[in-house]
């Protein structure tokens, strides 16, 4: 048996609020959920930055620290 267009469009007319229910209760519970998140700071690392001394190297002594590795 086929409905009538009427019909159709009364069942679909009386579907809508239950459906806009669903979407809205769906929308509650996740914000509901991004409420509960906790908002970290960014805060700068309190590093102490050390300059690199660099000291010259006798071409003798590299020669001397090379064979020790090896050895």
């Amino acid at each position: 048996m086929y409905y009538s267009e009427t019909k159709v469009i009364m069942g679909g007319l009386a579907h809508v609020p239950i459906l806009i229910f669903i979407v809205n209760f769906i929308k509650g519970k996740f914000e509901s959920l991004a409420s509960k998140v906790v908002v970290v700071k960014a805060e700068v690392p309190k590093v102490k930055v050390v300059e690199v001394k660099e000291e010259e190297v006798k071409a003798e002594e590299l020669n001397a620290n090379e064979v020790k590795q090896e050895e």
